[in-house]
């Protein structure tokens, strides 16, 4: 085993909820399961020291917790890019610390579940985008989108920009589905554009927050609407 980077279409799509859920899910069939989120702007101030609301919603799945600066090694205060947020606050992205945090965490654990920022071509540094930290990294990815109008465009050119990209990408996960016409025949059209499988479609739960930190049902609705024995397969396959 090895690491699964969670992607996706764009900000706000429930990243940190999927691999929160994918992590719990794979803790509760016995596997040892790391969480890390390697950047995170927008981080919050706690005690007079940053802190990564992602990171902590992460480790909420899990029993046992690693060091914060594992899960998250870089922390910037703007919510805004990482490489825009970097620049304005006179901080690098530091690639290295970042690759070594995960090597630690893989030494650790079967398997660790990488929630990147935003959608999959953002900026870290200049021209460095989260695509080149996926193949930095060496994981496979799931593609997170949206349920309903739109998704269709966004998800079809993360997936095409991931494949340009040398990435194994697994599949997707449609999330937050509520429902209605479009919803009900995007993730058709999406299997069909990029030959490559939905692994799951996970419903709307409203008590899902993660600024609150609550986790809802995340765990049980990825136990009960993913495909999580193809995603063990398939990381098997791809690494």
């Amino acid at each position: 085993m090895t690491g699964i980077f969670i992607t996706g279409t764009d900000t706000g799509v429930g990243k940190t909820a999927v691999a929160s859920g994918l992590a719990g899910a794979f803790k509760k069939r016995g596997y040892s399961v790391g969480v890390m989120k390697p950047v995170q702007s927008g981080a919050l101030v706690r005690y007079g020291k940053l802190y990564s609301q992602d990171a902590e919603f992460l480790m909420k799945a899990l029993d046992k917790h690693d060091e914060p600066e594992l899960v998250c090694p870089v922390l910037l205060r703007e919510a805004l890019a990482p490489g825009v947020a970097a620049e304005i606050e006179g901080k690098t992205v530091d690639l290295e610390l970042i690759k070594n945090a995960y090597l630690q965490l893989e030494k650790r654990h079967d398997l660790v579940i990488v929630e990147g920022a935003g959608g999959i071509a953002v900026p870290l540094r200049k021209r460095f985008l989260i695509s080149d930290l996926i193949t930095c990294l060496g994981t496979p990815a799931i593609i997170v989108a949206r349920a309903g109008l739109g998704t269709i465009n966004h998800t079809f050119l993360t997936i095409e920009h991931a494949k340009l990209s040398g990435i194994g990408v697994i599949g997707t996960i449609i999330n937050n589905y509520r429902g209605g016409t479009a919803e009900e025949t995007n993730p058709k059209v999406i299997a069909e554009l990029t030959s490559l499988p939905i692994l799951g479609i996970i419903p709307h739960d409203p008590a899902i927050n993660v600024e609150s930190g609550s986790c809802g049902n995340i765990v049980s609705l990825v136990e009960k609407n993913v495909d999580l024995d193809k995603i063990i397969s398939s990381v098997a396959y791809l690494t």
